[in-house]
């Protein structure tokens, strides 16, 4: 667990940045003494209550989005279609409702055991690619929403493993199902070329 990422990192206003400094970033868990993880290669920013593609739009405020309000630096887990768990990172001050959205790594740790939780042999590309896909094989559910960063059980080190801007896509992010500028907000970031990065349906 060396390198792992300062608090203040989380704590940063920014939740547009925070994203895009991600991508590089390395983020892992250890579930039931299972180690897994990777570098992260696509990331969403959900920037409170402005924005329509947000949880937390108009201040909305649920048991189900609570974890949003936290002063960053926890996992806010939710689950999407009552199906696919997905894992996002709290940032800013408390009350501010920002959050990033993990949605693909590349896996480098505890291969076999992703492949063993996704039931995927063969093809490593797909074992995290998609939110919904890097949760299932990182064992992370919603009873994970509010782990603290800082702890042994989910956490994101800096290995120094950085991209430029001509090595990162900005796009739309996926599954914005309304009008207006939040829908095509360019507020996606992946890694230009990498094969790891989840391909939206089209």
């Amino acid at each position: 667990m060396k390198n792992k990422l300062p608090l203040s990192f989380y704590k940063q206003d920014d939740v547009i940045s925070v994203a895009r400094a991600l991508l590089g970033k390395n983020l892992y868990s250890l579930i039931d003494g299972q180690l897994t993880g990777g570098i992260i290669v696509e990331t969403e920013a959900y920037r409170g209550p402005d924005d329509r593609g947000s949880h937390a739009y108009n201040n909305k405020r649920t048991p189900r989005n609570e974890m949003m309000y936290s002063s960053g630096g926890v996992v806010y887990m939710y689950i999407c279609y009552g199906i696919h768990d997905m894992v996002n990172i709290v940032t800013g001050k408390e009350g501010m409702s920002h959050a990033a959205l993990i949605r693909a790594l590349e896996p480098i740790e505890g291969l076999d055991i992703m492949r063993d939780r996704r039931r995927i042999y063969g093809q490593d590309q797909r074992l995290c690619q998609g939110p919904g896909a890097l949760a299932q094989a990182l064992g992370l559910n919603k009873l994970h929403n509010g782990t603290d960063l800082q702890g042994d059980v989910v956490w994101i080190t800096d290995e120094g493993k950085n991209f430029a801007d001509d090595e990162v896509v900005a796009s739309a992010r996926v599954g914005m199902n309304f009008d207006g500028p939040y829908k095509t907000i360019p507020w996606r970031f992946s890694v230009k070329g990498n094969q790891f990065v989840s391909r939206p349906r089209m």
